[in-house]
């Protein structure tokens, strides 16, 4: 399983565009794929799980990556996740 953590920067949050722009990312991967937020986690792969949580600028998320292709999903969405919305 890899995990990481980050806090988001953005303006709007993780809002509709980059909540879409998340959830296909997420949907290129086998491995499951999951955002927590305060108490709740959801499957990243799930538009209306991501947006059901109103993630607003100043929040802190964690991304966790469980089976095949783990690592290389981590990757690719940290990197989209630290030039479009988190650091």
């Amino acid at each position: 399983m890899a995990e990481k953590t980050y806090k988001v920067i953005s303006d709007t949050g993780i809002q509709a565009r980059p909540a879409a722009q998340l959830v296909n990312l997420a949907s290129q991967f086998e491995a499951d794929i999951s955002l927590k937020y305060n108490s709740k986690t959801v499957n990243l792969k799930s538009i209306m799980g991501v947006m059901s949580l109103a993630i607003g600028k100043g929040s802190e998320i964690i991304i966790t990556a469980k089976g095949s292709g783990e690592q290389e999903a981590l990757q690719k969405i940290d990197y989209f996740i630290t030039n479009e919305i988190a650091e």
